[in-house]
Parts: C-alpha cells; sequence; structure tokens
C-alpha cells in the first residue's frame, strides 16, 4: 500500500520537492501521536520484543531512527507507532539556523538513494530544550545528535558542541557527537585526533559535572563519515578509547558519488545516503569491531532498505540500527518486517 498509493502522493507534494514531503509527513506523524493510544497500538503491530541493553541504556527495541528525519523533535510521540525502539532527534545547534538554500534535498528514485545539504536546520538548542521539558518523559530512548552552529568559526567549535549539551543533558539518554556531515564548511575537520581529543575532553567534562549536580552520567557517541581512511579511523578510535567514549555511530552519508555517477542528480553537493551505502556501511562496522575487538559498541546505519541489510550490519558488529532513508523508500513496512524478524 506504501509503495502503490501513499509514496506515489508524497512524491508529487511540493511539484516533487523531497523536502515538502518531508515536512507534510511530520506534521501527520504530529497529528497521529495527538490521538490517544496511537502510539502504543502501532507499537505493537509494528515494535519488536527483542529488547536489549547497550552502554547502559534499555532499548525496547534495536531499531531505530536516525538523525535528521525529526531534528526539532515534533513528532516524538508517534515514532513508537511506526515500530521504532528509540529515536536520534537533531541534529542541533547552540544557535538556531535556517540551514542552506532550497532545493536542498534530491530523491535518486533508481538507485534508491537521498542527496541532501540541508545544512543542520533547526531551531536551536534552547528551543529543544523547551520542546523536551514540554513533553515530559517519552517513555524510550532518546538520544540528541549535537552539531556546531554555522556562524560558529572551528575554533570555536568546542563552546558551541558544550553550551548545547549543557542546555539538553537532561533530556537525553545519550548524546551523539555529529562531527562528519559534509554539509557544515569545516565540520570533518573536528574528526582529526586533536580536534577530536579536544572537543571530546571538554564534553566529558561539562557531562561528569552536570553528573555530580544530580543528573546521572550520560553516555557519549561519535558519528563518523564513511569516507575516513583506515589510518584516519585508527586515529579517530585511538581517541575515542583514550577518552572513554560509549560508542560510534557508523556511518554518516558520503560524499563519493561513484556508486550514482550516472544519474542527473549526482552531481548536487551534499551527503548522499540509501541503497548506495549498504555495503560501505556494513564493511565500516566490520572494520570498527575488528579494530576495537568488540569493547566499543556501535550503531550501524546506512543502507538499510530490506531485513537482511539490517542484520548484515548486526553480523558485522553493530549493537543498535539506525533507519532513514529506507523509511522513504519502503514505508513504515519495513520497520515491522525488521523488528519481525529479530523477534
Amino acid at each position: 500500500m506504501y509503495r502503490r498509493v501513499v509514496r506515489p502522493v508524497l512524491y508529487r507534494l511540493g511539484k516533487g520537492d523531497a523536502e515538502v514531503a518531508h515536512e507534510q509527513t511530520l506534521r501527520g506523524l504530529r497529528v497521529l501521536g495527538r490521538i490517544p493510544g496511537a502510539a502504543a497500538v502501532g507499537s505493537r503491530l509494528f515494535g519488536s520484543a527483542a529488547p536489549r541493553t547497550v552502554f547502559g541504556v534499555r532499548f525496547p527495541s534495536p531499531v531505530g531512527l536516525a538523525a535528521g528525519m525529526d531534528k526539532n523533535g515534533i513528532a516524538l510521540r508517534s515514532w513508537p507507532a511506526v515500530g521504532f525502539g528509540f529515536v536520534e532527534v537533531g541534529t542541533v545547534t547552540a544557535h538556531p539556523q535556517p540551514g542552506n538554500e532550497r532545493p536542498r534535498l534530491f530523491r535518486l528514485v533508481e538507485d534508491e538513494a537521498v542527496i541532501n545539504r540541508m545544512g543542520f536546520n533547526n531551531l536551536g538548542s534552547d528551543a529543544l530544550a523547551a520542546r523536551l521539558a514540554a513533553y515530559g518523559p517519552l517513555g524510550y530512548p532518546l538520544g540528541i545528535s549535537l552539531g556546531k552552529s554555522k556562524v560558529t568559526p572551528i575554533e570555536d567549535a568546542v563552546e558551541d558542541y558544550v553550551t548545547s549539551l549543557r542546555r539538553l543533558y537532561r533530556y537525553g539518554d545519550y548524546f551523539a557527537v555529529n562531527v562528519s556531515s559534509p554539509n557544515t564548511p569545516g565540520l570533518r575537520s573536528l574528526q582529526d585526533a586533536g580536534h577530536l581529543r579536544e572537543l571530546l575532553t571538554a564534553l566529558h567534562a561539562e557531562a561528569a559535572a552536570l553528573s555530580v549536580g544530580g543528573l546521572g552520567g550520560k553516555p557519549i557517541l561519535v558519528k563518523i563519515a564513511p569516507d575516513l581512511t583506515d589510518q584516519a579511523i585508527y586515529e579517530l578510535l585511538q581517541v575515542c578509547t583514550d577518552i572513554g567514549v560509549a560508542g560510534i555511530i557508523a556511518t554518516n552519508t558520503t560524499i563519493d558519488r561513484t556508486a550514482v555517477a550516472d544519474h542527473p542528480l549526482a552531481a548536487e553537493t551534499g551527503g548522499l545516503s540509501g541503497r548506495p551505502l549498504t555495503e560501505v556501511a556494513a564493511k565500516m562496522v566490520a572494520h570498527i569491531h575488528a579494530e576495537t575487538g568488540g569493547a566499543l559498541p556501535i550503531i550501524g546505519v546506512g543502507g538499510i532498505l530490506e531485513p537482511a541489510d539490517a542484520v548484515r550490519l548486526f553480523d558485522a558488529g553493530a549493537s543498535l540500527v539506525q533507519v532513514y532513508t529506507g523509511l522513504i523508500y519502503r514505508g513504515p513496512g519495513l520497520i515491522r518486517r525488521i523488528n519481525r524478524g529479530l523477534t
């Protein structure tokens, strides 16, 4: 039904503008979340009875929604109805920002892929904190993805991240440090060992201070790019191990266009996600798992369009997985099928 009825309608919205479909979907989900019992019923239909505990957090299902779908957290009451066991909100920045100019989201339907250059469009960490306070307990683990504001110079990035962590610390069950989006100038340089060590040291110090203040310890993870060399991955993992990072999210979108070189939209700038990342993500997860001896939990994300893709990430060493682009092409039925397989 999704492929034959719903998806064609969504693809026509806004004269084919993918971001319009995204916005309308979130509005619809927000309404769904206001219907008493909708989330509970949907969770029973689409969810999983395969709970697990990872980095000290109990997840009702290991299948979550990746960051980027619900940046401002407007539909957080609804995602369990789709079958997700956890949600990562954001990426959020210290300063509100509109993101890059539109159009900035493109479907490569033939390749089951998406190119985005959104640029961390969000209302800012103050606004997200207010929204999360109004929600109260969500009933599932919430991850919060932190990014750098575009107006903040790279030399001041540490304080930018720390500010958002401080504002949101009481609301997140874990925090993802996004240093790998290709859509904020200079951001990926923060994956370099020196910059990353400085950033993670400051975030852990702030988290420790907040923990002493009565908010408890919260896991901090790092989200990395699929375009890193093996040497860069080795150095990054060494820093993460030294600092005591709780886990790795692998991977973000790629700037490589080899898999979609013949598509007319391939020249659009931004990060590529979807089917072209299936193989890349699985290899990255396996590599990180091998490098760390399985000691560092991994959230596998990228190229999940079938249950077998999720299984492959679990087999490669992922403790949890996240879906985003697969939801666009397969709909909520994909989440149900993954969860059924796990159960």
